[in-house]
């Protein structure tokens, strides 16, 4: 009769728990490689949707900034003050409404004397000076105008998710003496 040692069949039983032990490791190492990427894929996802919201303020802004202070019909100087306004931004041009865009009514902010016509020297914006001279320029006769900073801030809302993100930026705009003492206070 042919037996095999005791010491045999103990090996071969130890082989089997081994070889379960170590699909246990690979099974978890996979998995654990799964949600890594499935984490990662989800951070690059949103990180995408946050800079089309943002680009989506900005483009709302630039609307409000290039409106801001227009000329009335007749040429004179706009004392209207700006209002909130709405835009609905298609980001990837399919016709549908991707991203809310809520503008809040700008603030002036801060507003320096930009010309003197008395000739003396002037602070423009960041604390630049200079002579405001205007000596055989002919410009002697422009009214005072005035450097002013004004505060956008938007809210963005996600059409799909309602997530929302809030984007500020400020805007220059040339102001006349009239503007500046009714919308710089």
């Amino acid at each position: 009769m042919n037996r095999t040692p005791r010491t045999a069949r103990r090996q071969r039983g130890m082989a089997l728990i081994i070889g379960m032990i170590m699909l246990v490791l690979i099974t978890l190492a996979v998995t654990t490689a799964f949600n890594v990427s499935s984490s990662n894929l989800k951070s690059v996802g949103n990180l995408q949707t946050r800079n089309e919201a943002v680009a989506a303020a900005n483009r709302a802004i630039e609307e409000v900034a290039s409106s801001l202070l227009v000329p009335n019909s007749d040429g004179s100087p706009s004392m209207t003050p700006p209002q909130q306004t709405v835009s609905l931004v298609d980001i990837n041009n399919d016709g549908i409404t991707d991203y809310t865009v809520v503008v809040a009514p700008p603030v002036c902010v801060r507003a320096t004397k930009a010309i003197d016509t008395a000739g003396g020297t002037v602070i423009g914006p960041s604390g630049i000076t200079g002579g405001a001279s205007s000596t055989g320029s002919g410009l002697s006769t422009l009214p005072d105008q005035y450097n002013s900073v004004w505060d956008i801030s938007t809210t963005v809302t996600d059409a799909t998710t309602g997530a929302a993100t809030a984007v500020r930026q400020g805007v220059r705009a040339l102001l006349n003496k009239a503007q500046f003492e009714a919308l710089c206070p």
